[in-house]
């Protein structure tokens, strides 16, 4: 199988701009590297959401639906 060199990346990166476009090209890029990282969380178990969750998950939430509407009201005001 032959490697690709630098002079074949530039290549296919000037074909796909000329095809999608200056406005596409970067959505795609994005969108592309999103669902890689997706694909690599569901293929190890972890995210980063996941553990974000974990930290905020302490005593700080409330209780009761009293407590939850409480620090409703003071957060507004």
């Amino acid at each position: 199988m032959p490697n690709i060199g630098p002079l074949e990346l530039i290549v296919v990166l000037v074909i796909a701009l000329i095809i999608l476009g200056p406005k596409k090209l970067p959505g795609l890029g994005r969108s592309l590297g999103t669902g890689m990282r997706e694909f690599k969380e569901s293929i190890t178990g972890s995210s980063k959401d996941d553990d974000k969750h974990e930290l905020n998950a302490s005593d700080d939430e409330p209780d009761t639906p009293e407590q939850h509407d409480d620090a409703i009201s003071r957060r507004r005001g």
